[in-house]
């Protein structure tokens, strides 16, 4: 298993948690926002928190409120302002899992924290811990590193017809230069040789496109590290039989939360997976299992994956010394057979509760494993900020407007119908060019065994008189569709930049 030579973002926070000897702000203790969150949270957390306490850990930490309580309480983000003052000013949060109440109206904690504190890297390392763990690849050692902003996740949702649902992917240059580059520092950092990048984009040509092309761009400065590319199906098909290829994979959202878990998974345990989430200015750690509500109070968790997850706060607050006694503790204790009961095997040789668990990791404190790798963390140079910004927007490319694609709501209509009404409505500067029922060409030359709801596209452009098209004209036919009764729902105008086309071509075309 690969150390990890610097913290998790290479940057300085404004903490100094070096290690004794090493300044004279050693003996400060840092402070720590800590949510002891929902279910089995607040035992975990307290079996964690006494661990590191033990291991000597200097870190103050600081109570705050999210979760299902805050809910309740009519707050549909699960957190209140004070919360926000304390991360703001802690920028450092440790937190347990929490419930979200079911039913509507409840907004995702974990997406609100991630995108309002700007964390934009969400790393996953997926080790595996055979023989003491049972799992069909014991030589695993795989970091997840996932976008953590964009994606499907901005939740950007719409009910557009009766039959049509709609989500749209948010996929932007600066969100994939930030997190590629992350990857690749995280790869030369960490004394990881291959990066790989996960994508769909046979299929997502623009938005997968983007993300695979800002890789090939970042990817040229790091001709040190191997780099492949997979598509996301086949990718996640070999990461499940032969994870040993892999080494860092850099992915988007949505590819990237199901992939760590399957990894995690595929380690032995999705309960011994931690988990960084890291911005400009505040960093998130936590375990990825969830609240688990009916073990809550039974002392039977196992507080690994959370435990883990502090390991990695003590490397980003430069405490590297102690996150490797706390790491080597817990490894060793593995190595006993100490095991809660989620663990139990043939390896097992004593199952215990969750604060048993904990004391047998405290009682270790100085010992290393004697069969899986030893770890030792290292503390970074800090990174001095320079006053350049994180994203440097390039020259405006030159864009022109050469059409509009129309939704329309019709659950009594044919194409040919369609197209004959909508023909007959066309302008001088926008005739209509194309249908599409969810993305599939329907006319012209569509196909009778097509099968089609009551969502169509209908892509307008340049008409006869080939004339540039202002927004005046996009107007000018909008009102004239509207005036005559067609249902409108969305408009997408077709733009072109520096004469490449900006949006996906359809069939036939």
């Amino acid at each position: 298993m690969a150390a990890a030579p610097h913290d998790f973002l290479g940057r300085n926070h404004g903490h100094d948690g070096t290690e004794t000897g090493e300044s004279p702000l050693a003996e400060r203790a840092v402070p720590v926002a800590v949510s002891y969150g929902d279910g089995i949270g607040p035992e975990i957390m307290a079996a964690s928190l006494a661990i590191l306490n033990a291991a000597g850990a200097r870190i103050a930490p600081q109570p705050i409120e999210i979760g299902e309580k805050v809910y309740r309480a009519g707050h549909s983000a699960g957190i209140v302002e004070a919360s926000w003052d304390t991360l703001r000013q802690t920028r450092v949060l440790l937190k347990a899992p929490v419930t979200t109440p079911s039913g509507g109206g409840f907004k995702s904690l974990n997406v609100t924290l991630r995108k309002t504190l700007g964390l934009y890297a969400n790393v996953r390392p997926c080790v595996a811990y055979s023989p003491f763990v049972a799992t069909r690849h014991p030589g695993m050692d795989v970091v997840i590193i996932r976008e953590n902003e964009e994606d499907l996740y901005a939740g950007i949702e719409h009910r557009q017809t009766d039959e049509v649902f709609q989500c749209l992917k948010l996929i932007t240059r600066p969100g994939c230069e930030r997190i590629v580059r992350y990857a690749f520092e995280y790869a030369r950092g960490h004394g990881r040789r291959r990066v790989t990048c996960m994508v769909k984009d046979n299929i997502m040509k623009m938005t997968d496109g983007l993300f695979y092309q800002v890789f090939q761009e970042i990817g040229a400065s790091y001709p040190d590290i191997e780099q492949d590319r997979y598509i996301i199906d086949i990718g996640a098909a070999r990461l499940a039989t032969h994870p040993e290829r892999f080494d860092v994979i850099v992915t988007p959202n949505l590819y990237g939360d199901i992939l760590s878990d399957i990894a995690a998974e595929l380690t032995g345990s999705v309960g011994l997976a931690g988990s960084a989430n890291i911005g400009e200015r505040v960093a998130m750690f936590e375990a990825i299992h969830g609240s688990a509500p009916d073990l809550a109070g039974r002392d039977v968790a196992n507080p690994s994956g959370l435990l883990l997850s502090a390991v990695m706060m003590l490397v980003h607050v430069r405490q590297a010394k102690t996150a490797s006694l706390v790491h080597n503790a817990w490894l060793r204790t593995l190595e006993e057979g100490i095991h809660t009961a989620d663990l139990a095997s043939a390896a097992t040789r004593r199952r215990v509760g969750t604060r048993a668990f904990a004391d047998a990791v405290i009682d270790r404190l100085g010992d290393s494993p004697r069969t899986l790798p030893a770890v030792e963390y290292s503390n970074p140079e800090p990174v001095a900020r320079s006053n350049e910004p994180a994203y440097v927007r390039r020259q405006a490319a030159n864009k022109a407007t050469v059409g509009v694609d129309v939704f329309v709501h019709d659950g009594a209509t044919s194409p040919a119908d369609l197209a004959g009404r909508l023909t007959a409505l066309a302008t001088p500067t926008l005739a209509l060019k194309m249908i599409t029922n969810r993305g599939v060409k329907v006319w012209p030359k569509g196909l009778p065994e097509t099968f089609c709801t009551d969502h169509w596209r209908c892509r307008f452009q340049v008409g006869a008189t080939d004339a540039p098209i202002g927004h005046r004209d996009i107007i000018e036919l909008l009102t004239r569709l509207t005036e005559a009764g067609v249902d409108v729902i969305k408009t997408e105008n077709l733009c072109t930049f520096d004469g490449v086309a900006g949006f996906a071509l359809g069939q036939g075309q």
